[in-house]
């Protein structure tokens, strides 16, 4: 099995990366999965992830093609700080039109630590949810930001390792119908009600689109989303 046919999935526990791992089972022979804990509010996301991968490897085959899962601890991004991810900021747009949840360099670390982790583990592609259609307007998350990071990895590493964005050019309606078109109505509901994508933690309100406070960026794009795909 080639580098090229095992991937490694940047999985949070939401919405989003949820898809992207139904997106790599499908596509790859060998799936590996990567969280992240940066001292984000929303760490239930971490708490939700052993679910969502028991779930989804009952779908298909999947189960034979999902491997180990690995958490790596940021702290340094806490202790940046100045991020309402990160604490209790108010969510808000900055004078500098990105939203306070903005966390800077955080896709850049995340797909770096990951090159790293997928280079010592024979990994080449790294599968990430980012997207730049339908967004909070992170500018880490646009596809020119990863072109260049992904020709850096590959330098600094003499590697040929490939940042695939399924989600990048599609918006959260078709996010819901692209998990619909991999696993059906049965990954929809995993997605539903084991996925977290609320940038408050809320765990405690479910929603026809799933759980969150239903007022945060995150949860008014998922929502919409949802609400468009089940209209379509």
């Amino acid at each position: 099995m080639s580098a090229q046919e095992k991937a490694l999935v940047l999985f949070s526990g939401g919405q989003d990366s949820t898809a992207c791992l139904a997106y790599a089972l499908d596509r790859f022979s060998h799936v590996e999965t990567l969280g992240f804990d940066y001292g984000q509010t929303h760490k239930v996301e971490l708490e939700c992830r052993d679910a969502l991968r028991r779930e989804i490897s009952q779908l298909h085959d999947w189960g034979a093609k999902l491997g180990d899962d690995h958490t790596l601890p940021l702290p340094a991004l806490a202790e940046i700080g100045g991020t309402a991810l990160i604490g209790d900021g108010e969510i808000k747009m900055m004078e500098n039109n990105l939203p306070s949840t903005f966390v800077p360099g955080r896709n850049l670390l995340f797909l770096t630590y990951g090159a790293a982790l997928a280079y010592r583990r024979g990994l080449g592609v790294l599968v990430g949810g980012m997207c730049e259609t339908d967004y909070s307007g992170y500018p880490d998350c646009r596809r020119d930001t990863l072109d260049a990071l992904e020709q850096a990895i590959n330098k600094g590493m003499e590697s040929d390792m490939c940042i695939d964005t399924p989600l990048m050019h599609i918006d959260k309606a078709e996010t819901w119908a692209l998990a619909h078109e991999l696993g059906g109505d049965a990954l929809v509901e995993i997605m539903l009600e084991h996925s977290h994508t609320c940038y408050r933690g809320d765990r405690d309100n479910r929603h026809a689109w799933g759980y969150g406070c239903g007022n945060c960026p995150a949860c008014e794009l998922r929502a919409a989303g949802y609400e468009k795909w089940k209209a379509s």
